[in-house]
């Protein structure tokens, strides 16, 4: 016999009938059909939507107001900001592994990013990948050049 789709039918056993509601006490589920007496609960249609507290905060939108969540997926850096680069050789290309070499960063576990407190007097190549807009701003001004990395 070939397989097709018209072939195909579920297990016995794997489709129950449906259960008949408010047809009589002898079916089990009567009159009320297992909703009880009165109340919110008992009416047709959905009573509450999930998470429904009664009007209380519900948790799923509590949580994140609270303490000590962190931020998901958060994004870490090296960070250096742009008045130490001003020790650096005019005209050079600076990267995470030259700062390395200088000793202006000492534990390099993360991608480089520019920050843009003080003032750089100094022209120099800066390669990262991210830079503030205020550090962009300074190193352009002082005639260097910002690409992200």
């Amino acid at each position: 016999m070939t397989f097709r789709l018209d072939s195909l039918k579920s297990n016995s056993g794997a489709r129950r009938r449906k259960f008949r509601k408010g047809r009589g006490i002898a079916a089990g589920q009567g009159a009320s059909c297992g909703f009880g007496m009165r109340g919110q609960k008992s009416r047709s249609g959905r009573p509450t939507r999930p998470g429904f507290e009664g009007g209380q905060m519900p948790l799923y939108r509590r949580v994140p107001k609270l303490k000590h969540f962190p931020i998901v997926n958060q994004k870490a850096f090296t960070v250096i900001n742009v008045s130490a680069l001003n020790e650096l050789k005019e005209g050079s290309t600076i990267n995470l592994d030259s700062l390395v070499k200088e000793g202006l960063v000492t534990s390099p576990k993360n991608p480089l990013k520019v920050l843009g407190n003080g003032v750089l007097k100094v022209k120099l190549s800066v390669q990262a990948a991210a830079f503030t807009n205020v550090a962009r701003t300074k190193i352009e001004s002082a005639g260097g050049t910002c690409e992200i990395i």
